[in-house]
């Protein structure tokens, strides 16, 4: 198992050390998978990745026995990847604005999937991404039809609105969503937190934080640069290391 996880860490920190996943859009149709098990970058890659790598391994605790990467998240959805929308704002939210946010995390999400197709075995080359819920300060900022999501009032310890953590596999990385009162198939896998005013990004297996205002006006980028960066770290990635001669993204 530590082989595998190093091999798919390395296909995803190559992407990172030369910049942004994929840039097409038409996902599985463009998809070149890998097909390969060993590890034979580009020669001008080699050393920065070493470098990157050995960082991580000497940086976090456990990473090759921590078992909720983006990747370990997708191999036990078989293929599916569920979200619940934090929308921590004061603004309302249309019902067409719901779904673009929809599209757009989807397509986001499936461009570190396109880098990881076929590469030692892993066996997706898309992934159903779906936002399942919204979690919101009242729901009356929710515009339009909601009969298809799940609707959140609760709050974290701040106040914030929060999606049930009963739903949560960040909370529940056991699988047991017994708790859930919406029902095991609709919980959630990863939050993305869209916040007024934030500047930056958050990633980790959790999900994502970004600013609201950025996300919503950069909806129908083909890349939505923060969120695909903070993808990033839920992919296992470090974002406060470059290697010599490199930049992060």
């Amino acid at each position: 198992m530590k082989a595998v996880l190093s091999f798919t860490a390395l296909q995803l920190l190559a992407s990172y050390v030369t910049g942004l996943p994929l840039q097409d859009s038409s996902l599985a149709k463009n998809i070149k998978r890998q097909n390969t098990s060993s590890w034979n970058p580009p020669s001008e890659l080699v050393t920065p990745l070493n470098e990157v790598w050995e960082h991580e391994m000497s940086t976090y605790s456990d990473p090759l026995g921590f078992r909720n990467y983006g990747f370990d998240q997708v191999i036990d959805g078989k293929g599916k990847i569920n979200y619940c929308v934090r929308w921590d704002s004061t603004q309302s939210v249309t019902q067409a604005q719901r779904e673009q946010v929809e599209t757009a995390v989807r397509r986001s999400f499936n461009k570190w999937i396109g880098e990881l197709a076929g590469f030692d075995g892993f066996p997706y080359e898309t992934v159903d991404v779906n936002v399942v819920g919204w979690a919101v300060k009242d729901k009356g900022l929710l515009q339009g039809d909601t009969s298809g999501i799940e609707v959140y009032t609760t709050t974290d310890e701040e106040g914030i609105p929060q999606c049930d953590p009963g739903c949560g596999r960040f909370f529940h990385q056991d699988n047991d969503y017994s708790a859930c009162a919406a029902g095991a198939d609709r919980h959630y896998d990863q939050s993305l937190w869209l916040t007024d005013g934030f500047e930056g990004g958050a990633g980790g297996d959790w999900g994502q934080r970004i600013g609201q205002e950025y996300f919503m006006q950069n909806l129908d980028l083909e890349d939505i640069h923060i969120l695909l960066h903070e993808m990033g770290h839920t992919f296992a990635l470090d974002g406060t290391f470059s290697p010599v001669g490199y930049r992060g993204c």
